[in-house]
């Protein structure tokens, strides 16, 4: 049994590792654009996002839980497996980690690596509104919070070893969809890390509202129409 600050260490360096992989692969693209080279691309950017999902969500599921995601961690505590405090730690921890990562890979990186893709911060597509983007949002995060607790929540999945593989589908799936419109991002801790250390704050609220929306609906039917009967976790 692990203890409650070893849960948070984990939901830390896990989010910490996901962001990290997920804003250097941004801006990695991004580089190699501005080098008159070929980007690694959209798909690029999604493998190397689910990659980390997958192996993170492997390695720290038995631990923590392994949310790495504030709306992942709001839609358990709305079905109740979560308490309220320990969903604002969580929640605190992934917000620290995703900030670490961030200021790390501006640490790290030349500034004519990450100035350009603010660090990987999303953008909006000029076609799309808020309510759009923030609809697109929700709709990526839904899909992704099922998968969640189809294989991880539910105790009567036979996925075992497969629910990192499986969630690392879901963000690649929602990345590849939604990267071209809102960035695909589906955490609100995977942008408020590089929004605050590149000062881009454009549209941030849409990364907030739409995931959690989006978490909470796709928590709350599975809990319903699926785990009902079931004991919480």
């Amino acid at each position: 049994m692990y203890s409650f600050v070893q849960k948070l260490v984990a939901e830390f360096l896990g989010t910490f590792a996901f962001v990290l992989i997920a804003i250097a692969a941004i801006c990695a693209d991004q580089y190699l654009r501005a080098a008159n080279q070929a980007g690694i691309g959209v798909v690029g950017i999604a493998l190397a996002s689910s990659l980390a999902v997958a192996a993170l969500v492997t390695a720290l599921l038995h631990i923590s839980g392994a949310h790495f995601n504030p709306a992942v961690t709001v839609a358990l505590w709305v079905t109740r497996r979560l308490g309220t405090v320990q969903s604002v730690l969580y929640c605190a921890a992934q917000l620290l980690g995703a900030l670490a990562a961030a200021y790390s890979v501006k640490w790290i990186l030349p500034e004519n690596a990450w100035g350009p893709a603010e660090l990987g911060t999303p953008l909006l597509s000029p076609d799309l509104t808020r309510m759009h983007a923030m609809a697109l949002e929700a709709a990526l995060t839904f899909l992704l919070v099922i998968v969640f607790f189809a294989t991880t929540i539910d105790a009567r999945t036979s996925s075992g070893g497969a629910a990192g593989i499986a969630v690392g589908f879901a963000y690649a799936m929602g990345i590849l969809a939604g990267y071209a419109f809102t960035g695909g991002a589906m955490n609100p801790a995977r942008v408020f890390g590089p929004a605050l250390a590149s000062r881009h704050w454009a549209n941030h609220g849409v990364y907030w509202v739409g995931p959690l929306l989006g978490g909470v609906v796709g928590g709350f039917l599975y809990e319903r129409i699926f785990l009902r009967r079931q004991p919480p976790i």
